[in-house]
């Protein structure tokens, strides 16, 4: 981490510089050059332009270079991203460089390089992949919120999978999305496990507010998770630029704090969020929030600030069925342009249950495989490929959990499954029982016998080939078999 002095003001001349006759000025520009290009590379055009371009090499004290950026924040940011990486730089140059300080530049410093004209904008990806459209002109930062993070051009209503589980949600962000400030949905709080689509939404919601509207400028929107906004807080406070920190925050047309949880504990951002919030919202201001749990379950935030997020509209996420995961696995593998097996989709639907981003990693995984390797998709690959993943899945069931499914299920006491009774309404459950235990646990068929009242092996094997024989004949008897195995599962 570069040493970060004490004696940096919020600006330093741009001039005037003592330089210690480590290199010359000419060797030292050189220098300079090669290490912007290198850090060009490194990062990629995008992140260069972000947050790179703007640097600007000042001169060189003792063994230390200087550096300037024209903002608090950038040099706050800078020195803790890339302090490292500038200071291994320019000590590979071998100019006597051994420390380098980033700090604020004055009115009088040099200006950074010039931008090429047809850069695009920043992104955020997720995921190691393409975007999936261009990224449109209400994508470039808004000067009024260049500190919060950009968006992500994947995540739009379009590429959102609609179900039962989020069908409230999604309408809910519709809804903010076409009229803000809507009465009864300011704020806006979304809630859901992890990989549930919470910041699928909240991004949707921002690009359609930032597109333009009726031929002028589209709305001014912030987005950030908590982790963030407590970090810039607490930057602002070092600096002593609160009132610039508040200023910028209040002037977006729309608020939209991600991972709220992450200011539990956190009680002077709190405060802070808690001032921003009603300031706000008395302008008429949107605020978008989302958490892993409802307001009224998030102890540990002060009770003021809980009622507040209460009394506008709290939607939430539902973990996804079995109907939704199909939906999202084939929208995925059709904007992949990759023929992917309805056998494949329905066994991963059946395997990843919990997480909609795992979900999709494992398809991109499989695809990338396939296309790596130029093989098609099958079930077989799918489970070489994805072992890993697939065994973090694995549910533990046990006979037990069967037996009292089942039973549930068909009506019958538990006792039976163990019991003599041979009547058809018992027999053929237990029988399924069996043939269940086979499938979804390691059990053995004696062991499984002896669960069963210490049926012989050779019972067991009967009932599993029965209800396989039965499966292929009836359509119904096979869906409720099925059914019993899917909750099994879940």
């Amino acid at each position: 981490m570069p040493e970060q002095h004490a004696e940096v003001a919020s600006a330093v001349p741009a001039q005037g510089l003592p330089d210690s006759g480590a290199a010359d000025p000419a060797r030292l520009d050189a220098a300079w050059a090669r290490i912007r290009g290198r850090l060009r590379e490194e990062v990629g055009e995008a992140e260069y332009r972000t947050w790179l371009r703007q640097l600007t090499l000042a001169g060189v004290e003792g063994e230390e270079a200087v550096v300037h950026v024209p903002t608090r924040f950038l040099r706050d940011w800078l020195r803790g991203q890339y302090g490292d990486r500038l200071r291994a730089l320019w000590q590979a140059e071998a100019v006597g460089v051994r420390r380098v300080d980033i700090r604020v530049a004055s009115a009088g410093a040099p200006a950074p390089e010039a931008a090429p004209a047809a850069a695009p904008p920043p992104v955020v990806a997720e995921q190691a992949e393409p975007a999936a459209r261009p990224v449109p002109e209400a994508a470039r930062p808004d000067p009024r919120g260049d500190w919060a993070a950009p968006l992500d051009p994947r995540f739009t209503f379009d590429s959102f999978i609609v179900g039962k589980p989020n069908e409230f949600a999604h309408a809910c962000a519709r809804r903010v999305a076409e009229k803000p400030n809507s009465p009864g949905f300011n704020p806006l709080f979304l809630y859901g496990g992890v990989g549930l689509g919470k910041t699928h939404l909240m991004h949707s919601i921002a690009w359609a507010i930032r597109e333009p509207q009726a031929g002028g400028p589209g709305r001014s929107v912030a987005y950030m998770s908590a982790e963030k906004f407590m970090y810039r807080f607490i930057a602002a406070l070092r600096s002593q630029s609160t009132m610039e920190f508040k200023e910028s925050l209040r002037s977006v047309d729309v608020l939209m704090i991600d991972d709220l949880q992450f200011l539990i504990g956190k009680d002077n951002t709190q405060e802070e969020f808690f001032h921003t919030f009603n300031a706000l919202v008395d302008q008429g201001k949107q605020i978008v929030v989302s958490s892993d749990k409802p307001p009224s379950d998030l102890a540990g935030l002060e009770d003021r600030l809980r009622t507040r997020l209460g009394c506008g509209m709290v939607a939430d996420i539902h973990a996804t069925t079995y109907e939704l995961r199909i939906s999202i696995l084939e929208s995925k593998a059709a904007t992949a342009g990759v023929d992917v097996p309805a056998r494949v989709l329905e066994f991963l639907a059946h395997k990843i249950t919990s997480n909609v981003r795992e979900l999709e990693g494992a398809l991109n995984r499989l695809i990338a495989h396939a296309n790596l390797f130029g093989r098609p998709v099958t079930l077989e690959s799918c489970q070489e490929v994805l072992h890993d993943i697939l065994r973090a899945h694995d549910r533990r069931v046990t006979i037990e959990e069967i037996q009292k499914r089942v039973a549930e299920h068909y009506n019958i006491r538990l006792t039976d499954m163990s019991s003599a009774r041979r009547a058809r309404n018992v027999a053929r459950p237990r029988q399924v029982a069996m043939y269940l235990s086979k499938q979804l646990t390691s059990r053995s068929l004696p062991e499984i016998g002896r669960r069963f009242g210490n049926r012989d092996h050779t019972t067991v094997m009967h009932a599993v080939s029965r209800v396989a024989e039965l499966m292929q004949g009836d359509a119904g008897f096979a869906e409720d078999v099925e059914l019993l195995r899917r909750m099994l599962e879940t």
